[in-house]
């Protein structure tokens, strides 16, 4: 009964975990003015414990599944002062899985997030570029609004 119960919380159980940030700080050119913008990129880890702890003399299949996510916020000033945010993420930028525990296997996981995120820089930068339409177009939406009111 004690194997079944463990099995079962072990599906269940999700932790996650962010990594230092990364700051990529860039000028967006628009009609209404230049645009200062700041975007900051985190690694956010996921955690999924999964099968289970099996009975001595028997293999285990507990091991912890993990998914690295690339998470962005920007903070945009336009010149007319307007102060524009916004979050956004890449999922799966790395995955792995570990043997054991999660909660035993942190550190192990870390490493491995590390060897496979190393240019967390170029991956904010490319995000980053790739918002910069999706700021103009809030820019031309917001100056359109300002002009017709």
């Amino acid at each position: 009964m004690t194997h079944m119960l463990l099995a079962g919380l072990a599906l269940a159980t999700a932790a996650t975990m962010a990594a230092p940030t990364i700051e990529h700080t860039t000028r967006v050119d628009h009609r209404s003015g230049p645009v200062e913008v700041r975007y900051r990129g985190a690694v956010v880890v996921e955690h999924r414990q999964i099968g289970a702890v099996a009975p001595a003399g028997q293999s285990s299949t507990l091991r912890c599944a993990w998914t690295a996510n690339m998470i962005v916020d920007r903070h945009a000033k336009a010149s007319s002062g307007t102060l524009m945010t916004r979050n956004f993420a890449r999922d799966g930028v790395a995955a792995g899985h570990q043997p054991g525990w999660c909660s035993s296997s942190r550190a192990a996981i870390a490493r491995e997030v590390a060897e496979k995120t190393r240019d967390l820089h170029q991956d904010v930068t490319a995000m980053a570029q790739e918002d910069h339409d999706v700021l103009r177009a809030e820019l031309d939406q917001i100056h359109g609004a300002l002009a017709a009111g």
